[in-house]
């Protein structure tokens, strides 16, 4: 059961996936905060279940809870605490992979087998022109991370054992970047996979913001305009999620708090081929974006000025909550988690009245 006496059902039906008027009835659903006992922004985050997650961050902080957030246990990376952790990808309570941000040798992959008790480095970036933002999975075993322009082309890494070694893939499928284009490793949401080939990458900075879709692993790229306003220095499509192969959403703007955020989101039903404007899109910068569980139009967005709610596919968004957090993750069993600045993690629960 949900906190507050909610099952998962009636917690879904209060954030919209029901019929509209049960959204109106009352707030039900909201965001609890756990105490992390840390103040690290953590970026990262791997939503296992709804009891178990895993957050990663700055100072080299790698957290895991198997308890809902009542407790967490620091599993830091021994030696880390100068790397600036922005994504984590987990198979369960005891696998996961984290990436570490920076130019050169900052850029590193790090996987656990026993939930964080020992690390092993498996990527460490040797190219100073690198600098790598995000990592998806496919499966248990295949994977990739992005990497901002190398002479002229994003540059992709890939697994095929679970994320214990990586090769830099062949350049010769990636359309050539504009001039400064780049990902942005805001939140772990750069770099998303849906089904076992299909995967976006995100991107802004130029004068155009794009969505980049492969259908084969990241051998060979197709580079679609988004609709998001994009610019120097971080302006553009901070995050993705697809349900699917062809439902997508883009969130993002300008990374610049004191900065408007007009046409924060847009939606694709082809794939990431073409993109549609918002017609009602957040009223500010978001950098994290989830479809909730078993849900054919409902998602949250997130950002350091709030949550928003659509149950339209993206089309239509609403402020829900004005806390800041920087991503969010659900799972297949309810469990939608946030994270962000000061050690703030939170999970959507529900209440009475």
């Amino acid at each position: 059961m949900v906190s507050g006496g909610l099952g998962a059902a009636a917690l879904v039906a209060t954030l919209g996936v029901a019929p509209a008027q049960a959204v109106d009835t009352a707030p039900r659903a909201v965001w609890h905060l756990k105490d992390t006992g840390t103040d690290a922004r953590f970026r990262g985050l791997a939503a296992v279940s709804r009891d178990t997650a895993w957050v990663a961050g700055t100072k080299g902080t790698v957290l895991r809870t198997e308890d809902g957030g009542r407790s967490w246990l620091n599993v830091s990376p021994p030696g880390a605490g100068e790397l600036q952790f922005r994504d984590i990808e987990a198979f369960d309570a005891r696998r996961a992979v984290v990436l570490a941000i920076g130019d050169g040798e900052a850029s590193r992959i790090y996987r656990t087998d026993d939930g964080g008790t020992t690390w092993t480095e498996s990527f460490r970036n040797t190219d100073q022109r690198a600098f790598y933002d995000c990592v998806t999975f496919f499966d248990h075993r295949h994977g990739l991370a992005v990497s901002d322009p190398v002479d002229g082309r994003f540059r992709i890494l890939s697994t095929s054992d679970g994320g214990r070694s990586w090769n830099v893939l062949p350049s010769a499928g990636m359309p050539a970047a504009q001039p400064g284009e780049a990902a942005f490793a805001a939140g772990g949401q750069c770099l998303v996979s849906s089904g076992p080939k299909d995967v976006w990458l995100a991107t802004g900075g130029a004068a155009t913001a794009r969505v980049l879709h492969s259908a084969d692993r990241g051998l060979t790229w197709i580079a679609a305009d988004a609709t998001v306003p994009a610019g120097d220095p971080a302006r553009g499509v901070f995050a993705l999620a697809f349900r699917d192969r062809d439902h997508g959403i883009a969130v993002g703007g300008d990374f610049n708090a004191d900065q408007p955020s007009p046409r924060a989101a847009a939606v694709s039903r082809d794939g990431g081929r073409t993109w549609a404007q918002a017609d009602t899109p957040p009223p500010a910068y978001r950098s994290g974006v989830a479809w909730l569980p078993h849900s054919r139009g409902a998602a949250l967005a997130v950002g350091p000025a709030g949550t928003d709610l659509t149950t339209d596919g993206g089309r239509n968004w609403r402020t829900v909550d004005t806390g800041s957090y920087d991503t969010v993750d659900c799972t297949p069993d309810f469990g939608c988690w946030a994270s962000g600045a000061k050690g703030r993690v939170a999970r959507l629960e529900g209440r009475a009245g």
